[in-house]
């Protein structure tokens, strides 16, 4: 019984001992659990013992080495697992982070140059029912707007139609129905129109609509937000045009042309070789609109104006062709990073 207690300390003192090197665990092994280890001797010794003793030491001996083989097993897979070896004086590796998609960048540019003066950034759902994104904006029954090949119907019943909204402006419905004048607003997000896909429109894309509705509003007011927001955008070098135009929900209505900024003016299939490149429509919030969502026009005046973030990107990225935003491919996106 001295000499299996002299072993158990032995056992234990060496798991501390022993440096961590696989030599040294098989030396352990060869001493603790091998055929001729002190704890082998043991049971050799067991026959010069009496029955009731040679249960008992018995016993004691083979705790003894299900100890050593618990601690050899412990060490084996623990203390000699494979180490990396880390050198600090390497510079870190590189990681891959990722970026902002081109498209929110120019959004958030957008939406932070109107905000200098004064307009709120608001959001609305993108399924809308047919009062916002069309009755309330001066549609018609009749207009060719409200028919199949230009919106995506969502659900369509004798009583009602659900469909993707055509343009942001169904959230400026929503804020004047629950607001009072002075209204100066921007209503941000992404809407859908049955197009043809091509390398200038796409049936999914975004916007960001201005909305100002006050006392005395002009369509100068309007104008001069415009040449403001273009040349802080673009460069003050950068020629605007206002080109008449007809919009249900604004009444004088104007579409926003600037200088083509990929090809110079030498033409393009962004510019369809004009010269200048549709951003938006604009114009002044037709009394209709405004009666629609209980505002009096005889009160109130206001102008509104629509621009597509898309063609932003397409311009100040230099980036012939719409699809390349909607096609996740690597290569492109890293470019913006």
């Amino acid at each position: 019984m001295t000499k299996i207690q002299q072993q158990l300390i032995e056992v234990e003192k060496a798991l501390l001992a022993y440096p961590l090197s696989e030599d040294n665990v098989h030396l352990y092994k060869k001493k603790f659990l091998g055929s001729r280890s002190e704890i082998q001797k043991l049971f050799h010794q067991l026959p010069n013992l009496s029955n009731d003793e040679r249960k008992a030491v018995g016993k004691k001996i083979n705790d003894l080495k299900q100890l050593a083989k618990a601690r050899y097993t412990s060490v084996k897979v623990v203390r000699c697992a494979p180490r990396e070896v880390i050198d600090s004086t390497l510079p870190p590796p590189s990681m891959q982070v990722g970026s902002l998609h081109i498209l929110t960048q120019c959004q958030e540019k957008v939406i932070e140059i109107l905000e200098r003066i004064g307009f709120q950034s608001v959001e609305g759902p993108e399924i809308e029912d047919e009062w916002h994104n069309f009755g309330a904006l001066n549609f018609p029954p009749y207009h060719p707007a409200r028919e199949m090949q230009d919106t995506f119907f969502v659900k369509t019943t004798s009583q009602e139609k659900i469909a993707l909204r055509t343009q942001t402006s169904s959230v400026q419905i929503r804020i004047m129905e629950r607001s009072s004048p002075p209204i100066r607003i921007l209503s941000v997000g992404r809407v859908f129109r049955k197009e043809t896909i091509s390398a200038r429109s796409h049936c999914a894309f975004h916007q960001v609509e201005g909305l100002y509705v006050n006392k005395n509003v002009s369509f100068l007011e309007l104008r001069e937000v415009l040449t403001y927001f273009v040349h802080t955008l673009f460069g003050k070098d950068i020629n605007m045009r206002l080109r008449p135009s007809y919009f249900p929900f604004t009444e004088p209505s104007a579409e926003i042309d600037i200088a083509c900024l990929i090809c110079k003016g030498s033409s393009c299939t962004v510019c369809k070789k004009t010269g200048w490149v549709e951003i938006g429509g604009a114009g002044m919030v037709d009394p209709k609109v405004l009666e629609n969502c209980a505002i009096s026009p005889a009160i109130y005046t206001g102008f509104a104006f629509g621009i597509g973030i898309e063609r932003i990107a397409m311009l100040l990225a230099q980036v012939p062709d719409i699809r390349l935003f909607m096609e996740n491919d690597l290569r492109f996106l890293k470019q913006f990073a």
